[in-house]
């Protein structure tokens, strides 16, 4: 199974205008670096520049526009950048840090079912306390009511973050269920490419505190859950298609910086 051709011609569409945004909104920073240019040219370096701002946020630029777009297609409801709640309880706090303490000193396996219900028991006892929880990059809602919150990270996330991930799955997790217990809440990590292909992906990092199974998604894994089988390489033809399109534009866009 494919993506439909309107979906494909969705997505370019997408694709384009996140692009052309990025260059609009872009102005290279300040910097005199006369080796550099005399070595390398202007337009190289401002394109070099250009790729490093790119990449620093091609998540909220690129991927989560790409992400929703699917979302919209394939679920009830798609939306990006969005806060899972504003109160998490006291007991449900505790839970969390039981969980972290367990997971930190390996004395309990990252399970992320057990996890949810532990949570789910005590969301709404003790005191209500206000909260500012990371914002979900994206929010999927299946037609059967199942929430997804997704958090989209580089592809080499730093390997000492992973607690901070993990912890703001679960309180994403609490924070659903203070303002609905009965909600059948998912939390994911999203990794929108393999950099190490054609190896596999090097999970070992993340084990001991991610569900592997549960709470993480790289490559095909995300991106064919998002649009079905085969979704993912269709999405690279579609970002070739696109670079080919644009490349004229791309380059005269970036003639400028010669002068």
């Amino acid at each position: 199974m494919s993506l439909s051709q309107a979906t494909k011609l969705s997505l370019t569409s997408v694709l384009k205008a996140s692009l052309i945004r990025k260059m609009q909104g872009y102005h290279p920073e300040a910097s005199y670096m006369p080796f550099h240019t005399r070595l390398l040219g202007k337009d190289r370096l401002a394109l070099y520049s250009f790729i490093h701002s790119l990449n620093t946020n091609f998540g909220t630029t690129i991927f989560e526009p790409i992400a929703k777009e699917l979302g919209d297609i394939n679920f009830v409801s798609a939306t990006s950048q969005q806060v899972s709640g504003k109160h998490i309880s006291s007991e449900a706090h505790k839970a969390i840090q039981t969980i972290m303490d367990n997971l930190s000193t390996a004395n309990a396996e990252p399970n992320k079912t057990l996890e949810i219900e532990t949570i789910r028991k005590v969301c709404t006892q003790g005191t209500m306390v206000a909260v500012k929880p990371t914002k979900v990059d994206v929010k999927l809602i299946s037609k059967s009511g199942t929430i997804y919150l997704i958090d989209i990270k580089t592809a080499k996330p730093n390997a000492g973050g992973f607690k901070e991930f993990k912890r703001t799955l679960l309180e994403w997790v609490a924070a659903t269920l203070a303002d609905d217990p009965k909600a059948d809440i998912h939390t994911l990590i999203a990794i929108p490419y393999n950099p190490y292909e054609p190896a596999p992906y090097s999970r070992w990092t993340m084990r001991g505190m991610l569900d592997l199974d549960q709470e993480l998604k790289v490559a095909s894994e995300f991106w064919d859950f998002l649009g079905g089988n085969g979704t993912y390489q269709d999405l690279l033809d579609i970002f070739e298609k696109v670079g080919i399109e644009l490349r004229s534009e791309i380059d005269a866009y970036f003639s400028r910086f010669v002068r």
